[in-house]
């Protein structure tokens, strides 16, 4: 769970989490496209908004409009899968496609994060201790994140991936079970080579 501090408490703070995130879910007609349920885009932008303004309204203390937005988020996310509780993503949250998504309540993920289908970021055994994701981290389909362990910043978590120890070093990425440095391309590099390619 984030630190309150980096928590939704504001509406300036909820417009600029929304703007950033819009941008991220790019989809015409959006309110169209979410109800006839065409796009997948249209369906991870309606969550990302039931997500941020029920975080928003229980920060605040506006507890009406807090259950609202939550018994809302709650029946899409049972849908489809995506188990994201309150106050555990800072701005940016990128899910990359709709399905499956396990998140402990406990962890915490930076800025500007993407996501794939079939991750689990989790606590170990009977402890509640959970990752900590640093900024711009992709993770893989299927990849598992366990226990209290860091990620730093720019890190690509390979498909299929299982972390269970620290990663202190930034922008690289790492593969496997148990999960190592296979390159020294991270979310950084990925993207600019990807744009090359």
């Amino acid at each position: 769970m984030l630190p309150i501090e980096k928590r939704i408490r504001s509406k300036k703070q909820l417009q600029d989490v929304l703007a950033l995130e819009k941008a991220k879910y790019s989809c015409k007609f959006y309110w169209i496209s979410y109800l006839l349920g065409v796009s997948e885009n249209a369906i991870l932008r309606h969550h990302a908004i039931l997500l941020r303004k029920a975080e928003y309204h229980t920060n605040a203390g506006h507890k009406l409009r807090a259950v609202w937005y939550k018994m809302f988020l709650k029946r899409l996310q049972l849908k489809y899968g995506l188990i994201i509780p309150l106050n555990t993503c800072e701005s940016g949250l990128r899910i990359l496609h709709l399905g499956p998504i396990l998140i402990n309540g406990y962890t915490q993920i930076g800025k500007n994060c993407s996501l794939h289908i079939h991750t689990a970021l989790v606590a170990k055994g009977t402890t509640d201790a959970s990752p900590t994701l640093g900024d711009g981290v992709i993770v893989g389909v299927g990849a598992s994140v366990i226990g209290g362990i860091y990620i730093a910043n720019n890190v690509a978590i390979g498909a299929n991936a299982v972390v269970i120890k620290d990663v202190l070093e930034e922008n690289i990425a790492i593969a496997g079970n148990p999960a190592k440095k296979v390159s020294n391309f991270g979310s950084l590099t990925w993207n600019v080579k990807s744009k090359r390619a």
